[in-house]
């Protein structure tokens, strides 16, 4: 199969202006687009009255666009309901945490626990599924929209009590995890535990750890009742939905059983700064850590967004390299929303192939033109892997618990923390999985843990046996503090992993924004400064390989390494100045043979490496406004066949595809 280059199109927009959606075919093939997404938020056309269907509308665009080449992804339209079922089934809208009930309005506004809403979703999905599998045109289904929100009615109230129930089995072990005896919070009887509210109960970490992993539950069982629908007519085609990286507080490591395809939609602020690049590098590789396998990009704007305080199109190149960075971290698919700019609406303003002029000579379409061009080319990539030597643990019922906790420091932000690490990876040309902690770590050399506060059973034991078969270890402060109940470790701090560690945390001593300390280690040429808080630690077989310099616990440990089996683990007890944490993460990264596509790029470059039997796809990615001058080993340009050796110029915001043979 090719590349997808594909764009969200919405037909039922025009269906008043035939000229419209002829033209629109006839430019898509200008623009090498290959597929379509159609169907997304079009219940409303599908169904116009409860039981009343009409597919013929979209099964006539479905064809014709085949018949010009164009194949399509068929949504299920679950993420928007009509205006005729929330009139008629008040039900199905959504209650908020402080429990007033939202009217009819916006997207994902829905409850997924309302009988009713499910069956009039099952109802729709079997209909389109009935009518699209068969068509040769059809390539695969795109289910609902961003799965997100959560619904506090009673419906779910008591949905929750029973998932606690299946969870905990008596109210005496509920009350054990959750700690309830504290502030006489004891629980009698299932039917007094609510959901966690502004207006009731927000002392309980345990029980807003529990919701939160309801409401993924709960999110998780109606999307797998909407694949279930659609699958009963066949497995020949590819089931995805579009996600929304690590931006959105569902845990979607838990959805990627169900579906054959993760999918990502991102919307980078391209031009704000330097991080920008990284930001959106990140959201790809937490995608595609899902399943740690080819993805698709599912949705990414081809200009700009409607809804940033600045909404600023991407610069000349940008659109392309975005396209080839996509393809450089695993995606098969460059989609874009969306095809056409809607004369009305929340997104009228937002970025599109074809703006509201309706002419297919803007420097958008064009660049999209070209960029679809290129990925014909890229077709020997498709399905080629991304195997990286390093993963970071980024576990969202991890950061659910340090934001659920009180204390011991505010403006904990453990995503900054994971993406300061990744940045530095990336910027040593590294690529990396990012995973939730219940996954297999077996296969990499350097496993990375920031701000692991919550340590699972599970957890512990998959981390000693990596570095016990000789993996290197890395865990940052503030790990190992409790459980998956969010119950602190009897013992204390690192909890189940202090042995592989070799420490104890003795004192955890926080600094007030005016204050900071320095840190001495071989790794820095003079102190390294650390802010925000520092581990006071006791050496249980582990060796200091820093120690601070001031306070009442000046020469203590501050940064630690044990020996464990055949393998190392780490212990950064201190927030590092970004300077000094590079230079620490650059020497255990060093020591431990991690592989690196290429040394010494300069600043703004980025280098990828795909996978596939004897051959390897490096991309080189310059996000400067400038040209640079990289350093590259024996290969053959991806795109012309020539062999390269020694350097090659990257243009400014260009690109270079080297195959390399093994």
């Amino acid at each position: 199969m090719d590349i997808i280059h594909g764009v969200d199109y919405y037909p039922e927009q025009w269906l008043e202006y035939p000229e419209i959606l002829s033209d629109d075919i006839k430019m898509m093939k200008k623009a090498h687009i290959n597929t379509v997404v159609l169907g997304v938020f079009a219940w409303d056309f599908e169904e116009p009255e409860e039981g009343i269907f009409d597919f013929s509308w979209l099964y006539d665009i479905v064809s014709k666009l085949y018949k010009n080449g164009i194949n399509t992804i068929i949504a299920t339209p679950s993420g928007a309901r009509p205006a005729w079922l929330a009139k008629k089934y008040p039900e199905v809208l959504r209650v908020r945490e402080d429990r007033t009930k939202n009217l009819y309005g916006m997207r994902m506004n829905h409850c997924y626990t309302s009988p009713i809403y499910r069956d009039k979703v099952r109802i729709i999905d079997d209909k389109i599924a009935s009518v699209f599998y068969s068509h040769p045109a059809v390539i695969g289904w795109h289910i609902s929209n961003e799965y997100h929100g959560e619904c506090h009615c009673e419906l779910c109230q008591e949905a929750f009590r029973e998932y606690l129930k299946s969870k905990y089995g008596s109210i005496d072990c509920l009350n054990n995890a959750w700690w309830s005896s504290f502030w006489s919070k004891k629980y009698t009887s299932w039917s007094q535990i609510e959901s966690p509210s502004s207006i009731g109960e927000r002392a309980l970490s345990g029980l807003e750890l529990d919701w939160k992993r309801f409401v993924t539950f709960q999110t998780r069982d109606f999307m797998k009742m909407e694949v279930e629908t659609v699958r009963k007519y066949g497995t020949d085609k590819f089931i995805a939905s579009n996600m929304i990286g690590s931006l959105i507080e569902i845990d979607y490591p838990h959805f990627s059983d169900i579906l054959d395809i993760a999918g990502l939609d991102v919307y980078p602020q391209w031009g704000r700064d330097d991080n920008v690049p990284d930001e959106a590098g990140f959201q790809h590789d937490v995608t595609r850590g899902f399943k740690r396998k080819p993805y698709f990009l599912m949705e990414t704007t081809p200009s700009m967004t409607n809804w940033e305080e600045v909404c600023q199109p991407k610069r000349p190149g940008i659109h392309m390299l975005s396209a080839i960075q996509a393809i450089a971290h695993g995606s098969d698919s460059f989609i874009m929303f969306q095809w056409r700019k809607p004369l009305g609406g929340f997104e009228k303003f937002h970025g599109a192939v074809v703006s509201h002029d309706g002419c297919d000579d803007s420097r958008v379409f064009l660049e999209v033109s070209e960029t679809g061009a290129i990925l014909e080319k890229l077709s020997e990539i498709q399905g080629s892997e991304v195997k990286p030597d390093v993963a970071i643990l980024f576990d969202w019922e991890n950061r659910w618990a340090i934001k659920a906790s009180k204390g011991p420091r505010g403006s904990i932000d453990p995503d900054q923390r994971a993406f300061d690490i990744y940045r530095i990876l990336a910027s040593q040309g590294i690529d990396v999985d990012v995973i939730s902690s219940d996954f297999s770590i077996d296969q990499y050399k350097v496993v990375i843990a920031p701000l692991l506060y919550m340590v699972k059973a599970k957890t512990a034991e998959n981390i000693k046996d990596f570095v016990r078969k000789g993996g290197v270890f890395i865990a940052t402060c503030f790990s190992g503090v409790v459980d998956e109940y969010e119950k602190c470790f009897l013992g204390g701090a690192p909890g189940p992993i202090s042995d592989v560690l070799g420490i104890k945390s003795k004192e955890l001593f926080t600094l007030y924004c005016n204050e900071s300390n320095r840190v001495d280690s071989p790794v820095f040429s003079n102190s390294c400064k650390c802010t925000f808080w520092c581990d006071i630690l006791k050496l249980h077989g582990a060796e200091a390989f820093g120690v601070y310099r001031d306070d009442f616990f000046s020469g203590s440990p501050a940064i630690t390494v044990n020996s464990y089996g055949m393998g190392k683990a780490w212990y950064i007890g201190t927030d590092l100045e970004y300077e000094g944490l590079e230079k620490l993460i650059t020497h255990i990264i060093k020591e431990s043979d991690v592989k690196q596509s290429l040394l010494n790029l300069p600043l703004g470059v980025r280098v990828h490496r795909r996978s596939r039997d004897s051959f390897d796809y490096l991309f080189c990615l310059n996000f400067n406004n400038y040209a640079v001058s990289i350093s590259i080993p024996d290969a053959i340009d991806f795109e012309s066949g020539v062999n390269v050796t020694g350097n090659i110029e990257l243009k400014p915001y260009g690109y270079s595809i080297l195959k390399l043979i093994r």
